[in-house]
């Protein structure tokens, strides 16, 4: 699913719009002074897009074009498989999974992206390979882990060593051991962060995060944080938060943009951390993401409302009693009936409900025309589940499930996303890429299991 989501996750930016000019002027009698040129807001972008015309090529012709422009963007992810940083940080995230480390003195065990999201913890970690596990030195400067770079290495030739500014922001610090939510603490959330990997002395790659708070909350009104790698590789994310939330996201290599995602919200931030069921503080939403020259995918979404239609859908369907295993008169296959007829309306009621609140364009940047709408259509997944009906024991008053009673069958029910093209033809996206893919899938796995060795 990875992969066809990956092929499919794609990109968008602004089109190019030409103005013409006006031939009456005279540029030397009636000089023009240009007025500089404002960037369009997302939602400015996003109507643009949605006014292209639709691809002409059917979805046959659609299938070999995409597989050829998804080949193309796979020639420049492959250089990130030699990325030594993230070989490094790969291996720490799996060192961290072997012995599980509580660098909160006792309160929690912490995994990589928590290393940037601490102020005021020390500590000095060194991997033990005899005895697969953390050695910690006291330290009261700094946060640093020394490891080995490479799973296939057993010498610490690798450190990640971070350092982090508090902000006057204390939240509870929860932890969900035996699965009950506990205050251990009440940590001071950093306004700034900075981290440094070294890999046999050289510096391989620099993480450097912020963030301002006004609200006494975890959420800050402004982030930023950066990853650059030696490889070429650089990573950025930004958000702002406010009337209206943005945020954006940008991968590049060498300069080169791979990866470019542009959101924005009018969801209340702050309201829905603390009650994130209240769909009035949901809002609105709408998103570009733009992978190199290659594809956009548009999102425009109404999340108050697609809330609140969740919670009408709940209210309007009654799920059926189970029965009263006590009752001679109770009726299994009534039931069982009415339970199929009820998980088929909610199924059907989650995709209407999809459809009409969540809309996906599917669009070539190159080309400048859309290629398909993204819906939902509820539909049976595999072989239903059959079973045999309880049959009344009368010896002993109750219903029995000894496997003799009628034989009765159950779907189960998903809602399948569908790419709907201009010729109102559907195809399920999973049947859509399963075929006429093969060299990108195999590319694509090759890419994959290099990151897993």
């Amino acid at each position: 699913m990875i992969k066809k989501l990956l092929l499919c996750a794609v990109v968008l930016s602004q089109f190019a719009i030409s103005c013409s000019s006006n031939d009456d002027l005279d540029p030397t009698t009636d000089p023009v002074t240009e007025e500089p040129t404002k960037d369009k807001t997302l939602a400015e972008q996003i109507a643009e897009i949605v006014k292209q015309p639709y691809s002409k090529l059917t979805p046959a012709e659609q299938k070999i074009k995409l597989e050829a422009e998804a080949n193309d963007m796979l020639v420049q992810l492959d250089k990130s498989k030699s990325s030594s940083a993230i070989e490094a940080l790969e291996n720490l995230t799996r060192l961290l999974d072997i012995y599980q480390i509580d660098i909160f003195n006792g309160k929690n065990d912490n995994e990589v992206e928590d290393i940037l999201n601490i102020s005021g913890v020390y500590g000095v970690y060194t991997w033990n390979n005899t005895a697969k596990k953390w050695d910690k030195t006291a330290s009261t400067t700094e946060l640093k882990f020394v490891f080995p770079a490479k799973k296939s290495q057993t010498a610490n030739n690798a450190i990640l060593t971070s350092k982090g500014v508090s902000s006057d922001v204390k939240v509870k610090y929860y932890d969900g051991y035996n699965g009950k939510d506990e205050v251990y603490d009440n940590i001071f959330l950093p306004s700034s962060t900075d981290a440094t990997l070294t890999v046999d002395n050289a510096q391989v790659a620099t993480f450097a995060q912020t963030a301002k708070y006004s609200s006494k909350n975890q959420s800050p009104d402004e982030f930023a944080y950066k990853m650059t790698l030696s490889d070429g590789y650089t990573w950025e994310m930004n958000g702002k938060k406010g009337t209206e939330n943005t945020s954006k996201a940008l991968f590049t290599y060498n300069g080169k943009t791979l990866l470019d995602f542009n959101s924005g919200s009018s969801a209340n931030i702050d309201a829905l951390i603390d009650n994130d069921e209240l769909v009035q503080y949901r809002g609105k939403a709408n998103g570009l993401i733009k992978l190199m020259d290659n594809f956009i995918i548009v999102a425009d979404m109404n999340l108050e409302t697609e809330g609140a239609d969740k919670i009408a859908l709940e209210k309007s369907l009654v799920r059926p009693t189970y029965p009263d295993s006590n009752n001679p008169k109770a009726n299994y296959k009534e039931y069982y009936t009415a339970l199929n007829a009820y998980e088929k309306k909610y199924s059907e009621g989650t995709a209407a409900n999809f459809n009409k609140n969540l809309k996906l364009i599917l669009v070539s940047k190159k080309d400048g025309t859309k290629i398909a709408d993204l819906v939902q259509h509820s539909e049976k997944s595999g072989n239903d589940y059959v079973f045999n009906l309880p049959v009344w024991n009368a010896q002993y008053s109750y219903w029995s499930d000894n496997g003799t009673g009628e034989s009765f069958a159950q779907p189960y029910l998903e809602e399948v996303l569908y790419l709907k093209f201009n010729d109102n033809t559907e195809v399920s996206f999973s049947t859509y890429f399963s075929t006429g893919f093969e060299k990108f899938e195999a590319k694509f796995e090759d890419f994959i299991n290099a990151f897993e060795k």
